[in-house]
């Protein structure tokens, strides 16, 4: 049998952070600012999340000095936001000290009330004792003393230089459309990183494009790959057919740029009264696996060896 480290650690750049590990792969969540899972490997193996390695970190707002103070910083890494995206509600600070308590297999990471949106974030994350897998559970509550409609939104930013595969909806609908697709106003349809599959998307993460590229779709089956180094992250999540999801229904988007690639999965749009709490869970899961040919019967067979 395999057991779960939970310790604390230092790392790189990030200050103290929280290591959860196996035998066989490691989870490292910052805790002087975030949370933000900013590493998630083979113990022996390259982080495949995106690291923001510059000395005083990238700034990607302007000062929110205003509604409480601090400029948002990309850091990297996984991290919980809401949907719909808008400025500067979205890019409120994560620059403070986590409280987190330990599990015997993995953590709860809770930061601060946000002090102007009033928002209570938290991620609790599961190592298994004797796979790659992990668990998250995403909660969102809202501090406020009034309702707010909006949807809790998981975004994965991933390390340059891989391709992801995302799976389309295949139900047969009939007569009717079965695919929703959201296109945002940079996004080229001609883009030459994109590959339009029949049953696949395929997206590649090009460190010499600095052009902005972002779809969002109504994912059926909740699967995606990225594929980077030899190694294949998997990220699962539970669709709920119908749902009220955000940017017209779309509970899977994904967004590149000329440093990173996102993968982004929507819990359902809600009145969130004040007090209450609503979840959005993940599965993820790491393999050795190299990239494959962009073969859709090669993808099938993927698909049936990982996705459980």
């Amino acid at each position: 049998m395999g057991k779960v480290i939970v310790e604390a650690c230092q790392y790189k750049n990030y200050g103290k952070c929280i290591k959860i590990s196996n035998d066989i792969v490691k989870v490292i969540v910052t805790v002087d600012v975030g949370p933000r899972i900013i590493n998630y490997s083979f113990i022996d193996g390259e982080n495949i999340m995106f690291e923001d390695l510059n000395r005083d970190f990238a700034e990607s707002g302007e000062p929110f000095e205003v509604f409480g103070g601090g400029t948002w910083y990309i850091y990297g890494g996984h991290r919980l936001w809401t949907s719909p995206e808008g400025y500067p509600k979205s890019y409120y600070p994560d620059n403070d000290p986590v409280s987190y308590k330990i599990l015997d297999d993995g953590a709860i990471f809770t930061p601060p009330v946000q002090k102007w949106n009033q928002y209570q974030i938290e991620i609790e994350v599961h190592l298994s004792e004797n796979s790659s897998e992990v668990n998250l559970i995403h909660r969102l509550t809202n501090r406020a003393a009034w309702s707010v409609t909006l949807a809790p939104w998981c975004m994965t930013v991933l390390a340059p230089g891989g391709f992801e595969i995302v799976a389309q909806p295949t139900a047969n609908t009939g007569l009717l459309g079965n695919r929703l697709l959201a296109l945002w106003p940079y996004t080229k349809l001609t883009d030459e990183r994109v590959t339009w599959g029949d049953r696949y998307i395929g997206l590649r993460q090009d460190k010499n494009n600095s052009d902005k590229f972002k779809f969002g779709i109504n994912s059926e089956h909740g699967i995606s790959m990225y594929f980077i180094g030899g190694d294949m992250f998997l990220k699962k999540f539970t669709p709920i057919k119908n749902g009220n999801y955000p940017d017209g229904g779309m509970s899977f988007e994904t967004f590149t740029n000329n440093l990173f690639l996102e993968m982004e999965t929507l819990g359902e749009t809600s009145e969130i009264a004040p007090g209450a709490t609503v979840e959005h869970c993940e599965g993820w899961a790491l393999y050795k696996e190299a990239e494959p040919e962009f073969d859709e019967k090669k993808i099938d067979e993927l698909v049936k060896k990982y996705v459980k």
